[in-house]
């Protein structure tokens, strides 16, 4: 039997005020697309905010519904419309933060793993990896430089 050791590596921020300026507006996208989220059955709010290669930024939130697996995540709902509307366009950076209404969230939430699925294929088509930094409401702020530090072995188009 072989062993197989994976590391990603990952960097920590103190918080939003010590993140360089464009991911800091970046971040702040984010958070007013995550106060557009419509979560009335988790209380948990969502934003996300891309940066693409032709300088847009696109963002997303998450958007719930009574039937549960009808709804759609807040990097989903900006990742899928980035490839609807810039379809020949790269994403190179990802702003992700979550709040709930319960308390203040201060852990960095990452991506759930649909969205980690969701994010990797775009790496893969795009033939680049897309910088992803994750907080919650306030506190640390969590970067890694590709998906693949979050979803190590990538099921992708060349296992099929």
């Amino acid at each position: 039997m072989d062993e197989i050791k994976i590391e990603c590596i990952l960097y920590a921020f103190d918080g939003l005020e010590h993140l360089p300026e464009d991911i800091k507006n970046l971040m702040h996208q984010a958070i007013e697309a995550r106060k557009k989220a419509y979560a009335p059955y988790s209380n948990f709010q969502v934003g996300a905010a891309l940066l693409l290669d032709n300088g847009k930024v696109i963002t997303g939130s998450n958007q719930e519904n009574a039937s549960y697996p009808s709804g759609l995540c807040a990097e989903r709902t900006a990742v899928y419309y980035a490839g609807s509307k810039y379809s020949d366009t790269k994403i190179l950076k990802m702003a992700i933060t979550a709040a709930s209404k319960k308390g203040n969230t201060t852990e960095p939430t990452p991506p759930c793993g649909a969205c980690r699925q969701a994010i990797v294929e775009y790496e893969v088509k795009q033939n680049q990896p897309i910088e992803i930094y994750f907080m919650g409401e306030s506190g640390k702020v969590i970067k890694s430089n590709s998906l693949e530090n979050l979803l190590p072995m990538v099921f992708n188009k060349s296992l099929l």
